[in-house]
């Protein structure tokens, strides 16, 4: 069986399932979907480094994820697998999901960066795109930044400007839905806060951390603490995660929300 349960500190209580595999009791878990082996082996070994202390399930196919019934689940990675966001597979795999885990946030995993589909699962609740070309400091912030209440989809950030450089590639398919997510997107970026917040801003949404947020913006880190301190105070928010919140909020209200 290709399924798995992934435990961690194995010295401490354990519980088994109906199959015979461990898990740890009460650790919070990840739910990694996966049809191809290799890939999913991957992304477990590398949540095993960063996820310290955490039960991590890798399955072949939701037709498995009675097994996970009973579990802490804090988050579920669904490959796409080149699906259309409209496709009737997926819709059932996120159906089978849902009908099992219906408060916990899903990300899907992608050979692509289309801005399109990111937009697309965006709109349909999907809380994070990961696309394989990204790379592996921006993919954990990501998830880090999903599991803290946020929503990670780089490939939405530039949307508002990218489709204005005269390709016409996407415009027969572009909606009303799709253009006021687009101005959206342009209002959190640019409202209220300097060019130099707003760039810092978009990294921030892109879930980087500091670091990552310095090198490539050529600025100190103590520069990019003090751009995240006025950022926060604009949005009256105390941490990072707050920050998100509010621009969720701010998302679903529009540009006309003022700061709660």
């Amino acid at each position: 069986m290709n399924d798995c349960w992934v435990a961690h500190n194995l010295g401490s209580t354990q519980v088994s399932d109906s199959a015979g595999t461990k898990r740890r009791r009460n650790a919070p878990t990840v739910i990694i979907i996966e049809h191809s082996t290799l890939a999913r082996t991957t992304v477990v070994k590398l949540l095993e480094r960063e996820l310290a202390g955490w039960n991590l399930i890798d399955l072949s196919s939701t037709e498995s994820l009675d097994r996970a019934l009973g579990a802490e689940v804090r988050l579920i990675a669904l490959d796409l697998a080149g699906r259309g966001v409209e496709s009737a597979s997926l819709r059932d795999d996120l159906a089978a999901i849902t009908a099992r885990f219906p408060e916990v946030p899903i990300t899907l995993l992608s050979s692509t960066d289309d801005a399109i589909i990111a937009r697309q699962a965006l709109k349909i609740g999907i809380r994070g795109f990961f696309s394989t070309s990204l790379p592996i400091d921006i993919a954990l912030a990501g998830l880090r930044l999903v599991l803290a209440g946020g929503t990670f989809f780089p490939q939405l950030l530039g949307a508002a400007t990218n489709g204005s450089n005269g390709s016409n590639e996407h415009s027969p398919a572009r909606n009303e839905a799709e253009k006021s997510l687009d101005e959206r997107t342009q209002y959190l970026a640019l409202a209220e806060f300097t060019p130099r917040e707003a760039d810092v801003l978009a990294e921030l949404q892109s879930g980087c951390s500091n670091k990552v947020i310095a090198g490539k913006l050529n600025l100190s880190g103590h520069t990019v603490k003090m751009h995240l301190q006025h950022i926060m105070r604009k949005l009256q928010a105390q941490n990072r995660t707050e920050v998100v919140a509010r621009l969720i909020q701010r998302a679903a209200s529009g540009p006309d929300a003022s700061p709660s």
